[in-house]
Parts: C-alpha cells; structure tokens; sequence
C-alpha cells in the first residue's frame, strides 16, 4: 500500500514534510530506498542490510594520530547481507 501525495494541512512546510515523508516511506517498502537513520556506536554485526544502508555514530570521538586525525561519522553497507559488509565513513579533522 502506497502512502498518497500531499493532503490538506494547514500550511505549505507541513505539506512539503508530508511529500517529503510519504515518499520515503513508499521507497523504503519497494526496497528502492536505504535506510538512513539508524545510530550505533559500532558497525552493525546482527540484521539484515542492504547495499547503500547507512548507519550513523552514535559515539563519535577524534580519533588517529597528528596530522591525520579524523572522526568516523558512521558505517555504510557495501555488500548487502545477514549483517552486510561495512565499511567507515571518515571525516579528517585537520588535527
């Protein structure tokens, strides 16, 4: 079952959220769609992932040695699987 487009609301941002979310939703159910709001404080080792998925730090901490210095903003699935094949997302802090 498909979520419909924009109904009556009472302002134009809270039709926008609605679109906004109803297409999420519809792609997450047809597995067009990765799922983007989960945080960990470690890659996923348990569940079901696709390819795409992403998984947010939910501890994020500087980390490595000066000069190169970065912090892993989470985790992304790059093989699908019973957990999936993950690999860090890292942002270099200048440190």
């Amino acid at each position: 079952m498909r979520i419909p487009g924009p109904l009556r609301t009472h302002s134009p941002a809270e039709a926008r959220l609605h679109v906004q979310i109803a297409a999420q939703l519809n792609a997450m159910s047809e597995g067009r769609a990765a799922a983007r709001y989960a945080a960990l404080a470690a890659a996923p080792t348990t569940g079901t992932w696709a390819r795409g998925d992403e998984v947010k730090n939910s501890a994020p901490s500087e980390l490595g040695t000066s000069p190169n210095k970065y912090v892993i903003d989470g985790w992304k699935c790059v093989a699908g699987g019973t957990p999936g094949t993950w690999v860090q997302m890292r942002f270099l802090t200048g440190n």
